[in-house]
């Protein structure tokens, strides 16, 4: 009877750590990806190998971040690839147009943050303060700025000024630079986390109607999550551009279900009101190793799409796994 009791008060204790932290089961599912990755491809666990990753991943990384303030308030953003084109395209000829030069990236990035920002709050003021299904809303809305992208840019492959990608992937003092882009971006995160729009977008995710009556401004509450969501597509924009050193009209349709894809793989739920940040950031480096592995152990071509799609099923299943074996994700909250 002891042994019985000792052993439900570990899973319970396990369980409340998992529901106090939910990105442990991302985080323990990305170290044995990462170990694999080793195992088959060795250069890839080096420092060259890591930094190629993170500089690739990076911009999913920050998409995941994007779309987490939206789900936390039990909301969804289709869009997020859109805008990331859209900012894309709008970074890269500004910066042509105004001569490439340091002053000229600085403005240019300011308006891609600003570009960023507006679509977040348009996406906002339709389905928060107009109230349509965000699902469907956000996918109206990626068409649309995916034609001004398009507009902007009919044509992919305007080189972006050397200075931005030379920098995006050269070293300071002998580091990577996107090393430096990851240790900022952990400050940013951990300042973000103590701001009181954080748990109120919680709040509103896990009880809109409570947090209604409770005096809470729900429709700004979440117009400003997504215009947080808007801020963070930009950055994600910046990444790609420094990773594909051009323009692209088209270049982040493929990323928006990857974000979800990695919000739930780091143990968000998409109902709202539940899940962090860095569980998500943990979500993007799963499938991105996901991608390696399924290159580094030698798949076909052809194969090599289905493979990745079963991966990241398993992957989402273990996390799942993982927290209902532990007590489930919500105990102890």
């Amino acid at each position: 009877m002891e042994k019985v009791v000792s052993a439900s008060s570990r899973a319970g204790g396990i369980g409340r750590l998992i529901a106090r932290h939910p990105f442990l089961p991302a985080l323990l599912i990305a170290l044995v990806l990462l170990a694999l990755n080793g195992f088959y491809q060795p250069r890839s666990v080096s420092l060259v190998g890591l930094t190629g990753l993170t500089k690739t991943y990076m911009a999913l990384m920050l998409l995941a971040i994007a779309q987490t303030y939206v789900v936390y308030a039990g909301d969804i953003d289709l869009s997020v690839g859109a805008i990331v084109s859209l900012v894309n395209v709008v970074l890269v000829v500004l910066m042509d147009r105004w001569g490439g030069g340091g002053l000229s990236i600085f403005a240019a990035m300011a308006a891609g943050l600003a570009v960023g920002i507006a679509c977040g709050v348009l996406n906002g003021v339709v389905v928060a303060a107009l109230r349509l299904q965000a699902i469907v809303a956000t996918f109206a809305t990626s068409i649309f700025f995916t034609g001004l992208a398009l507009w902007v840019l009919p044509v992919a492959g305007m080189p972006a000024p050397t200075a931005f990608w030379r920098t995006y992937g050269g070293r300071f003092l002998d580091v990577p630079f996107v090393f430096y882009a990851v240790v900022v971006l952990a400050v940013l995160l951990y300042l973000m986390a103590k701001l009181r729009l954080t748990t109120q977008l919680l709040t509103v995710g896990d009880d809109a109607q409570g947090a209604y009556q409770s005096g809470l401004p729900v429709t700004a509450i979440r117009i400003k999550g997504y215009a947080l969501c808007g801020l963070f597509c930009a950055l994600a924009a910046f990444c790609i551009t420094g990773d594909t050193a051009s323009g692209d009209p088209l270049v982040g349709g493929k990323m928006t279900l990857y974000s979800v894809a990695a919000v739930v793989l780091g143990g968000a739920a998409l109902s709202g009101g539940f899940g962090t940040v860095v569980g998500s950031v943990f979500g993007a480096l799963i499938i991105g190793l996901i991608n390696s592995l399924v290159y580094f152990v030698g798949t076909p071509s052809e194969w090599q799409n289905l493979v990745q799609g079963l991966a990241i099923l398993v992957a989402l299943m273990a996390g799942i796994l993982v927290g209902r074996g532990t007590g489930g994700r919500r105990a102890g909250r």
